[in-house]
Parts: C-alpha cells; sequence; structure tokens
C-alpha cells in the first residue's frame, strides 16, 4: 500500500473529529472519501499531509487550546504523522486544498511556479510546468493573467497544477467540486480521471457522491468522525439506509 492510516484520532478540544479511523491507498488507485458535512474528511486529509500536527504545534507554543493526534500514517513504507508538512510534500503526497486558495494577486503562472518550491532542478520545474499546461491548456492562455480575476473552474484547475507542480506520488484533492457550476464540475472531474490515468495515486474527498462512485476503486463513508462504510460505489449504493442517511441519494 501506497498509503496505510491506522487507528487515526484527532480531537480539537473536547471535540472528537476523527475516531479511530483506518484505511489504505494502494499505488495506482482513485480513492475517495465521502459523507455529509462534518464528517470529518477534511480533516483527514489535513492529519495525513502534516496539517493537524503543525497546528498542534502551534497551540502549544502558545499555550491556547487542545490538538491531540493519535494514530499511524504510513506513506510508502515510512511513518510521516510526526514530520513536518513540507517534509511531507518532499516525500511526495501532496494536498490540493478546499475552496482553491489561489495566492490571488499573483499570476497563474506564479501559483504555478511556487507548487514547485521544493524542486530546486529549474530543467525539471520546466518540464512539468508543460505537463500541468498540456493538461490544463486554459492555464497557458492564462499564464499571465492574476489568479484572483479567474473563474472558480479555472481556479480549481490552477489549484490542482499547483499541487501537481510538486509532482506527487499521491494527490489528495479535497471537495473540487464546490461552488461550481455542473458544466464545470464535469469538467474537472474530468481532469481528475486523465490525471488518474497519467498513473498518480489519488485521494479524493468530494460531495458529489454520484459522480465520485463511477471514478473510484474504492469509497470510505465517514459520518461524526467514524468510518460507517467501506466499498465499491455499487456495492455502496445497494444499501438504502447508507444511501439515504449518510450519502444524501
Amino acid at each position: 500500500m501506497l498509503l496505510e492510516i491506522s487507528h487515526l484520532t484527532v480531537r480539537y478540544e473536547k471535540a472528537v473529529l476523527i475516531n479511530d479511523l483506518t484505511l489504505s491507498v494502494d499505488t495506482g488507485e482513485l480513492v475517495s472519501l465521502v459523507g455529509p458535512n462534518g464528517a470529518g474528511k477534511s480533516t483527514t486529509l489535513r492529519a495525513i499531509s502534516g496539517l493537524v500536527a503543525w497546528e498542534r504545534e502551534i497551540k502549544r507554543r502558545s499555550t491556547s487550546g487542545d490538538i491531540f493526534l493519535d494514530g499511524t500514517v504510513t506513506f510508502d513504507g515510512e511513518r510521516i504523522e510526526a514530520i513536518p508538512a513540507h517534509e511531507i510534500v518532499r516525500r511526495g503526497l501532496v494536498l490540493c486544498p478546499e475552496r482553491r486558495r489561489p495566492f490571488r494577486e499573483m499570476t497563474v503562472l506564479e501559483n504555478l511556479l511556487a507548487g514547485a518550491y521544493l524542486q530546486k532542478d529549474k530543467r525539471k520545474s520546466r518540464e512539468t510546468l508543460e505537463k500541468v499546461y498540456a493538461l490544463f491548456p486554459v492555464l497557458k492562455e492564462r499564464t499571465r493573467q492574476i489568479s484572483g480575476t479567474l473563474s472558480g473552474g479555472e481556479q480549481q484547475m490552477l489549484a490542482i497544477g499547483r499541487a501537481l507542480m510538486s509532482e506527487p506520488q499521491l494527490l489528495c484533492i479535497d471537495e473540487p467540486s464546490t461552488g461550481l457550476a455542473p458544466i464545470m464540475r464535469q469538467e474537472v472531474f474530468a481532469k481528475i480521471e486523465e490525471i488518474k490515468r497519467l498513473g498518480i495515486t489519488i485521494l479524493l474527498v468530494e460531495q458529489e457522491v454520484s459522480t465520485v462512485f463511477k471514478l473510484a476503486a474504492r469509497n470510505y463513508v465517514l459520518s461524526s468522525g467514524k468510518l460507517i462504510a467501506h466499498g465499491r460505489g455499487e456495492e455502496l449504493l445497494k444499501d438504502e439506509t447508507l444511501r439515504k442517511t449518510y450519502l444524501g441519494m
């Protein structure tokens, strides 16, 4: 397995956001993590990418609040739950965050190059940039445009492109369809499927369950931080209680 999460628990103050979660992602898979709002999906991505550990350290230094993190996260055979977020990126696990979050005052090109900040080989960065432009031609057309003036769909493509500039082994994508028109959602999902065909492993958090289940090899369903179900999309959809209560279908 490329990624193995074992008995992961995350608690902020007295609120348990992730409760004893175990899941895995094999090399080359597209795996989804779905569930209702507040289920703990984004917190899971933040935990495996090192951001929860970073937040815990900030809280410890400021002596305000408490963040508890327990369990193990193994990536490419090595434990990573206690190492800094930038080192996790260096090892090939990259998070594309929810709501896109471009550097709004910077150009498209500057945003993309920011994604390659750990890459010291400029020639390799240029090669990766051309691959991103090939995947997202609209970004090449808008290379000098200020990112804050892009449409929502273009900003989402930019966010994914920026993450790809780090050359991930595992790309974690958080809610890519949020706030997008239906036609743009379809285009973004098509690009995600294309990225998977390029051989990049993907862990996808998404509310658009019907579309995601068609893309993903396996799916994990969370509710209130706990794993409710796990399996292939067609298997999960046969459970009427699961479909109505946890998937909103």
